[in-house]
């Protein structure tokens, strides 16, 4: 959940948004002179005896801001104030714009994935942005992945549904993000059609040592295995949890324990 600041956050007000005298004008700087960096997270699948080229089929694209001195700022400090003034679409579009570019370059990992946000799951004419610049590089639909908060899933059903048919139609994938925080019913996964399901960090966190973790992953595998869903882990640190992960069957882990984020061009062929 890199690209989308925390449902939970409260909104600042303008006097207190990151300090800047115009946030605005200096976010739309930053669009103009892409003063935003990409990072990825590669996503291991556990499968044995996988080649090279398999054992990382994805990787979630994570946002930072460059500042004066190169220095990056976190995004829980810039995008509250891009949701503030409503401009979650334009960083979205820019996203896809540079994804596209580096795919067509070549990536060792498969197939990318970045979060949207709620503001562009409104935006009716994203779904042509992201068609048209995967024609322009001549990159296929599949290598992109879009990463659906469960928050949005549960309160925007309709919304998502129609946004997840779309992208299935242009050929991109999609993904159910943090689920199990909220949700208690399995019916979006086998109702919306997303591909993955990434299981969120405060049940993977406590598999070794909470019952109710460990019954809540195991349902969420067993209804994956049933529809097809491919299950990732997220927030993997420790090599315990990795092995009890592993042990009951999830098919894919990502996590600082398994491989931290790095510069987006270092992963192009």
């Amino acid at each position: 959940m890199a690209a989308n600041a925390p449902h939970s956050a409260p909104h600042p007000t303008d006097p207190e948004l990151a300090g800047w005298a115009k946030p605005e004008a200096r976010l739309r700087d930053a669009l103009e002179r892409n003063e935003f960096a990409l990072y990825c997270q590669p996503i291991q699948a556990l499968a044995p005896d996988l080649k090279d080229d398999e054992r990382f089929p994805l990787g979630e694209i994570l946002v930072r801001m460059r500042e004066e001195e190169q220095n990056m700022m976190p995004p829980g400090e810039f995008l509250p104030v891009l949701e503030h003034y409503g401009m979650m679409p334009l960083l979205d579009r820019w996203v896809v714009s540079h994804l596209a570019r580096s795919l067509a370059k070549g990536s060792r990992v498969r197939a990318l994935s970045m979060n949207i946000s709620t503001q562009t799951l409104a935006d009716d004419d994203f779904p042509k942005h992201v068609a048209t610049e995967l024609k322009v590089h001549r990159v296929p639909a599949d290598a992109l992945v879009f990463e659906i908060e469960e928050h949005d899933v549960l309160k925007e059903e309709e919304r998502v549904a129609r946004f997840v048919a779309t992208m299935k139609a242009i050929g991109c994938g999609a993904l159910i993000d943090g689920f199990g925080r909220k949700a208690v019913s399995f019916t979006p996964l086998k109702t919306l059609g997303a591909q993955y399901v990434k299981v969120d960090g405060s049940i993977v966190r406590r598999v070794l040592s909470s019952e109710v973790a460990r019954t809540k992953l195991n349902a969420i595998i067993r209804v994956g295995q049933a529809i097809g869903l491919k299950v990732i882990a997220e927030c993997v640190e420790e090599p315990d949890v990795l092995a009890r992960l592993r042990a009951i069957g999830v098919g894919f882990v990502q996590g600082f324990g398994i491989v931290q984020p790095q510069p987006l061009e270092t992963l192009t062929k």
